[in-house]
């Protein structure tokens, strides 16, 4: 099976917006280190970087993803900001738990599209939470769902 994990990079606030996702997807973070772990050998790659702020961090919100992030120094080359130009969708089974991730993650940010019934038969909404990411909240009619199974079963 292929998986798809989500990275994300901060300007110096990653620990803060991952003890929110954690507040928010509960587990515990199965990774942190620290710019100041990295080997001596290495360190000349990471010079820009305060040593406390965070090299890699990994917290399991499923058993098939894993959302992960660092912090990065302003301006390293490739690690542009880009806003606007990607959304995480998650999934849920039921409208109870897409209200619960929707209200979480919306709590001192911006919501673009409340949680709502849509005319493609999904509970569905969207926001921007308080660190920039932008985030869709997704839970699928059961009508929906069987019809989707049913397409993919025809296509095995």
């Amino acid at each position: 099976m292929t998986t798809l994990n989500p990275y994300l990079s901060f300007k110096g606030n990653c620990e803060e917006a991952f003890n929110f996702y954690k507040s928010v997807f509960g587990g515990d973070f199965q990774f942190i280190g620290r710019y100041k772990d990295v080997p001596a050998t290495d360190k000349h790659n990471f010079t820009t970087i305060p040593d406390d702020k965070i090299m890699h961090i990994s917290l399991p919100i499923s058993t098939e993803t894993i959302l992960m992030g660092c912090d990065t120094a302003s301006g390293s080359p490739g690690q542009e900001m880009a806003s606007g130009n990607i959304s995480l969708t998650i999934n849920t089974v039921s409208k109870q738990k897409a209200d619960q991730l929707f209200t979480g993650l919306s709590a001192g940010g911006q919501v673009k599209m409340p949680m709502n019934e849509t005319f493609w038969e999904a509970y569905f909404g969207m926001l921007t939470d308080k660190f920039g990411i932008d985030w869709m909240i997704n839970c699928e009619s059961r009508k929906n769902s069987n019809a989707a199974h049913s397409t993919v079963k025809e296509m095995i």
